[in-house]
């Protein structure tokens, strides 16, 4: 057993946990941050997928220990709520960007890294290749893809307007 201390979500965090445990077990173990989901325990799916020091990793494929040495760590909880929902999440309800659900977490997480990483500048190319390693049994990805591009775009006019005007 060994103390492992994350940021997350903001929140410095520390839980005594047994060397093997992966990131995605800590947030929703011993966290209780169930919106990272678990899908396929062989990193193939995405549904893990949350942002650690900056990008988008399978939190499946990383011990928690190791995480803390790699920057803070965002998770779905941490990008917006019911009341305020970030404009990822915004993007993806208006643009019917998912059915059954499971997926969206990881791939909301892998969708805000990647405008954040390309400032917004995305082309329907770069996002279909980028969203290869997240996995969605449901929608077929045309929605997905749209709602994208419909929030990379609202991130490129955010970033433009001038200061002073939200």
């Amino acid at each position: 057993m060994q103390d492992v201390t994350l940021t997350v979500n903001g929140k410095t965090e520390t839980r005594r946990v047994e060397g093997r445990t992966l990131l995605v077990q800590f947030l929703r173990e011993h966290l209780g941050l169930t919106g990272t989901h678990v899908g396929c325990d062989t990193s193939q799916c995405g549904a893990c997928t949350v942002i650690l020091g900056g990008r988008a990793v399978k939190s499946c494929t990383i011990l928690a220990s190791a995480a803390a040495a790699r920057g803070e760590v965002l998770t779905i909880e941490g990008l917006g709520d019911e009341e305020a929902l970030s404009p990822m999440q915004e993007a993806f309800h208006r643009h019917h960007a998912l059915q059954c659900g499971f997926c969206t977490p990881g791939m909301v997480m892998a969708a805000h890294n990647m405008v954040q990483r390309h400032e917004g500048e995305l082309t329907e190319a770069i996002v279909r290749r980028e969203l290869e390693g997240n996995l969605c049994r449901c929608t077929g990805y045309h929605n997905i893809v749209k709602a994208v591009l419909a929030a990379a775009e609202a991130h490129r006019a955010v970033a433009s307007a001038p200061a002073g005007q939200d």
